[in-house]
């Protein structure tokens, strides 16, 4: 399956399902060839224009979910890539129109052309107001008599349904689309067309100019950035940049991820130039193509009244907000509250020798930490201990800790350790420091300081004694010293609980991942760092 539509029999049925749930939308019954969604609340006798479009389906969220206050009053769709018949859309037009008119928003396709054409007449010729708007915005194949209608056919939607909904007439809003929509320039290009559900996906070059239903584009092309895909698009839109500012649209065809997309439209804007672009909308799937893995540009030039009718808030999830786009602004970081490292703070020389101590025994042991992590990760322990003990050497010998004041030592050596040592060992003991170095402030003894950092460990890591972790070590060797046990016998307890570990089943962190046949007989090697530690302040 290459789909989750592979098996789907009733696509567009399928699909409107999901549209219909909206308490909004109402399905209107007809006599077949067509499934036409309208507003639950619209009345025809409300004095207002109605607007509908509609084609056939496979670009969704068009048409459907632009039906609602602002946009569209309903639309008719067809089968996949097929217009819908003339009898909906005639269905569809005789119970939207009262006395102000329909205008029906149409694609430049030969089907919908006709279909929605004769729909118009039969309609006008029953006594009602209808006008047809046709939007042929694609300008990637030179020459063409009848250019295909795109995503620029969105922004139509929204010009007629913003000015049908100020209650303008329908030659006015007939008026204001039609100029619009003879103004709209769009350029697509597609890494991959579109996958007809149940169907192998066919082989094709990334192609500029491709059409939505998969017809072919202006020319096959390759593509080497996101950067370098849109030069080619804005190349092929052939803007006369000296003729002003643009309203620019960016489509997702169906197949970019969210990255994708965000990429693409920071290359737009740059491309274009900031000040060139009074409003960009998207980037946002508008005007789909089953999934094809493309976008379109489109542009508009721009006006106040069109940025005031496509800025106009709709409460449609479909139709994105768009906005002026600026250069990145970038703010400086407020200076950190932290206790800085001053050469002038209090120091005790007899802590930072065991310090000291500490730091050698961590790099001595680089290989053997490294060959325990060996057997449950990525073997990187020891290098992990190795960086922040190096990094404690290092302002050791710089004279740069107040070692004299036990609250202010251990804040710093959280912050060092953070910054030191990578994955989340150093986060575990920074959090640790942290938390103890905050009890000290609140005069607890160091004691119980650690045992409160102990617990926020336990908290936010996850872990508890018996788990297999550092906490297996660290937590009897710190109850020991809240006892008022010497820390000989402290030191003794981490490393017996360091040798547990050896067998134990992992019960939590990456080690959780691993088969216990591979840990067993092996110390944790956090839990032995933590040993380490305590012997070497013994010493």
């Amino acid at each position: 399956m290459t789909s989750f539509l592979d098996n789907t029999h009733d696509l567009v049925g399928a699909v409107l399902d999901g549209v219909l749930l909206s308490p909004e939308l109402v399905e209107l019954s007809t006599g077949g060839g067509g499934r036409v969604v309208l507003r639950n609340d619209w009345r025809s006798d409300n004095g207002q224009v109605a607007v509908l479009s509609g084609g056939g389906a496979g670009h969704e969220p068009a048409h459907a979910r632009f039906v609602g206050p602002g946009m569209l009053t309903g639309v008719i769709v067809g089968e996949v890539f097929a217009s819908p018949s003339v009898g909906a859309i005639e269905s569809a037009i005789e119970a939207v129109t009262g006395t102000a008119g329909c205008l029906l928003v149409v694609k430049n396709y030969t089907g919908d052309r006709l279909n929605f054409g004769l729909a118009a007449e039969r309609c006008r010729a029953k006594g009602l107001k209808v006008e047809v708007v046709l939007v042929g915005d694609d300008v990637s194949l030179e020459g063409m008599q009848h250019p295909r209608g795109l995503a620029g056919t969105v922004l139509i939607h929204k010009i007629a349904g913003f000015y049908a909904s100020k209650g303008a007439s329908l030659a006015s809003v007939a008026e204001r689309a039609r100029d619009s929509a003879q103004q709209l320039r769009t350029v697509g290009l597609a890494l991959a067309p579109a996958q007809m559900p149940g169907q192998l996906a066919p082989k094709q070059q990334p192609a500029l100019g491709l059409g939505i239903h998969n017809e072919p584009g202006a020319h096959h092309t390759s593509v080497t950035s996101a950067r370098d895909a849109v030069q080619q698009v804005v190349a092929a839109l052939k803007l006369p940049r000296e003729e002003g500012n643009w309203i620019v649209a960016l489509n997702d065809l169906g197949g970019c991820s969210p990255q994708e997309r965000e990429v693409l439209a920071a290359a737009l804007v740059a491309e274009l130039g900031h000040s060139a672009i009074d409003l960009l909308i998207g980037p946002a799937v508008m005007m789909s193509a089953l999934g094809m893995h493309g976008f379109s540009v489109t542009t508009l030039p721009s006006t106040p009244e069109l940025i005031e009718a496509l800025s106009a808030p709709v409460n449609l999830s479909a139709w994105p907000a768009g906005i002026s786009p600026q250069q990145p602004q970038h703010r400086k970081a407020p200076e950190s509250r932290d206790n800085p490292i001053d050469p002038d703070q209090p120091r005790d020389t007899a802590i930072e020798a065991k310090l000291s101590n500490v730091a050698k025994t961590l790099i001595d042991h680089t290989n053997d930490l490294n060959a325990l992590d060996g057997h449950s990760g990525d073997a990187d322990a020891g290098s992990t201990f190795a960086a922040g003990a190096n990094a404690l050497l290092k302002v050791l010998e710089h004279e740069q800790l107040g070692s004299g004041d036990a609250a202010l030592l251990t804040a710093q050596l959280a912050r060092l350790l953070e910054r030191s040592m990578g994955g989340s060992s150093g986060i575990l003991l920074s959090m640790l420091l942290t938390a103890a170095s905050a009890s000290l402030s609140a005069g607890e003894s160091l004691p119980n300081a650690l045992a409160n950092g102990i617990e926020k460990v336990t908290y936010y890591g996850g872990a508890h004694q018996g788990d297999r972790t550092m906490l297996d070590a660290l937590i009897p060797a710190v109850a020991l010293l809240q006892q008022g046990k010497s820390l000989e016998q402290a030191a003794h307890a981490a490393h017996q609980g360091a040798e547990h570990t050896a067998q134990m089943k992992a019960t939590a962190g990456r080690a959780a991942y691993v088969p216990e046949d591979a840990q067993k007989g092996h110390m944790d090697p956090g839990a032995k760092a933590i040993a380490l530690i305590f012997a070497a302040l013994v010493e």
